[in-house]
């Protein structure tokens, strides 16, 4: 079993990626493979609808993205970790995950989906549900949490 795991913040060790090892450490104890990929602070732009990857199996621009989608391919489970900026997520992430969801044909039905969001104050509950659309929308299993 492998989990795959997005670390959506600019800050290569900072909090979000504090909560995804204290993640990374339980997955470890269960013999769960772990891979952890910073995308925070890479330069990913946004869809531009040009429906490419309808005809492709790949998004238009050659960069991360299409990187990381044989590798959402290949798990059986995702852990999306953000930051929160004005009650939304690192606008890097979710250009970056709009592409990967949108761009991926497989079934991802069978993949567990799960978020980590790091506040300092508010807006935690409106970004945990704006990634969670991300695996509701795919028809995948999304994993709880409780604070």
């Amino acid at each position: 079993m492998k989990v795959l795991m997005i670390n959506g913040s600019p800050h290569v060790k900072g909090n979000t990626y504090i909560a995804l090892h204290e993640m990374e450490k339980i997955f470890e104890t269960e013999n769960i493979e772990t891979e952890m990929l910073h995308i925070g602070h890479k330069d990913i732009r946004g869809c531009i609808g040009c429906m490419y990857c309808k005809t492709h199996n790949k998004c238009v621009f050659n960069d991360n993205v299409n990187e990381v989608s044989q590798k959402l391919e290949e798990c059986d489970g995702i852990v999306v970790g953000t930051p929160v900026y004005f009650s939304s997520a690192n606008a890097t992430l979710i250009a970056f995950l709009t592409r990967l969801f949108y761009s991926t044909t497989f079934d991802k039905t069978m993949k567990v989906g799960a978020s980590a969001v790091v506040a300092r104050r508010g807006g935690i509950s409106a970004t945990y549900d704006e990634i969670n659309k991300f695996f509701a929308i795919s028809g995948m299993p999304i994993a709880s949490s409780q604070y």
